[in-house]
């Protein structure tokens, strides 16, 4: 298995944990399946939507990368219809809308980066704000439990 099909499948079975936590308040919610990039996980109850990102990488790097261009268009952030966002660490779950992240970006003057990530074939542009500074505009966060085995 290759990078890419790695990250990609690890990114699913976060989007499964946060669907289920969810799913614990609104039983209605669920998956988007298919390839569709404005948004992961839907919440009829309340009529909201939910983008999932992980990002195991800041747990060592102490940065989480929020994408804004690839190809040369908006990408991510800059293209989310997410009311919310998701982020896992490895270690927490952190719930952020994308205007508290847009925000975040413009209060604390953060640089844009050119960045190419393990598996992408072209550069992306991104922030890279601490773990902390996200943490402190975030709308809740939640450490990540691990299942006994």
């Amino acid at each position: 298995m290759t990078t890419f099909q790695t990250d990609l499948q690890v990114g699913k079975d976060v989007e499964k944990k946060v669907l289920e936590m969810i799913q614990n308040k609104y039983p209605k919610a669920f998956m988007i399946d298919g390839k569709f990039s404005p948004y992961d996980i839907f919440i009829p109850e309340i009529s909201k939507s939910i983008e999932v990102k992980s990002d195991r990488k800041s747990q060592h790097t102490g940065n989480l990368v929020i994408e804004v261009f690839m190809y040369g268009k908006p990408s991510a952030l800059m293209a989310t219809l997410a009311d919310y966002w998701v982020i896992f660490t490895g270690e927490q779950f952190i719930w952020i809308t994308p205007l508290q992240l847009k925000n975040m970006i413009v209060q604390n003057g953060l640089s844009l980066r050119t960045i190419t990530g393990n598996g992408d074939t072209e550069p992306k542009k991104a922030y890279l704000p601490t773990v902390e500074m996200v943490v402190q505009y975030a709308e809740r966060v939640q450490n990540y439990e691990k299942e006994n085995p």
